[in-house]
């Protein structure tokens, strides 16, 4: 099932694109997929990385993705 990956900020840095589309059944595959396709700056990124699925948020790397999901990928921001 095809699902959209959108980066933000150190993220977008890390991976070197602003989005991109992989077929995952659950957030986890989609992780594992991403650090296998970015590498280990991005692995280091994402656990700090919070989710947004469908505009919900997650931690639960174990959520079956629905297709067509939206997948927001989003590091720590500082305040200021």
């Amino acid at each position: 099932m095809a699902v959209t990956v959108r980066y933000f900020a150190g993220a977008r840095a890390a991976s070197g694109v602003d989005t991109e589309t992989r077929e995952a059944a659950t957030l986890d595959e989609l992780v594992a997929q991403l650090v296998e396709a970015h590498g280990q700056h991005l692995e280091r990124v994402l656990t700090a990385c919070s989710f947004l699925v469908d505009g919900t948020t997650t931690r639960n790397r174990a959520l079956v993705l629905s297709p067509g999901a939206v997948v927001d990928v989003l590091p720590p921001f500082a305040g200021g």
